[in-house]
């Protein structure tokens, strides 16, 4: 049996995370990002084991471009659990995953990431991350990710190169929530008592 906290904790996570892959622009149902606590319990039982809360997605404009999300079991992710994540999604064809890992990966696991990086984009997360969607702090404001288009379409009308917008870091926790590639520019949206709303770009890092 889990204990409540931890239904507790693993079901605002898994909410988290529905909330994240919406806004990456998966297709994602409202009855997911809606669920309750109780509709959680009903689905995965009171005995949770982490591996059954997967989740895979595709893009709601690319039926084919798709993501995982992996809930390891084992409390510290080491090489061995990650490779057999990597060999599912080579027989998948997915070459994009999230982790969400209970603690910090095995220096080793990181490295095989690394290693990783060219065929597979690969992100973790901490359980502790992701109890709250910091993208809904009220301090935070809105984020646009822009398509390669509206970028170039940004520079042409500023007659700016990359380069010269302001940064924002690959490792913000803002950049990390939305999946951010270093290269692309993101929007941001914050209201303004005089304006109406300020509108900047960042450029990832």
């Amino acid at each position: 049996m889990s204990s409540d906290e931890e239904i507790t904790k693993l079901f605002r996570i898994r909410r988290t995370v529905m909330q994240m892959l919406n806004d990456r622009g998966y297709l994602v149902g409202d009855f997911e990002i809606n669920e309750t606590r109780a509709g959680f319990l009903a689905k995965f039982g009171d005995n949770i084991k982490r591996e059954n809360l997967d989740i895979k997605k595709s893009k709601r404009n690319d039926s084919n471009d798709h993501i995982y999300v992996f809930f390891p079991e084992e409390a510290k992710v080491g090489v061995k659990t990650l490779k057999t994540y990597i060999n599912r999604m080579k027989n998948d064809e997915v070459n994009r995953a999230i982790f969400v890992a209970q603690q910090s990966l095995t220096p080793f696991a990181k490295t095989c990431i690394s290693e990783f990086s060219s065929s597979y984009h690969l992100e973790v997360f901490q359980d502790a991350e992701l109890l709250v969607n910091i993208s809904q702090h009220v301090l935070v404001p809105v984020h646009q990710v822009l398509t390669p288009e509206e970028k170039k379409t940004l520079l042409e009308r500023y007659t700016l190169k990359e380069t010269q917008l302001p940064r924002i870091q690959i490792t913000d926790p803002i950049a990390r929530y939305y999946g951010l590639k270093r290269g692309q520019v993101v929007k941001i949206i914050r209201p303004s008592e005089t304006a109406g709303r300020y509108v900047t770009y960042r450029y990832v890092v």
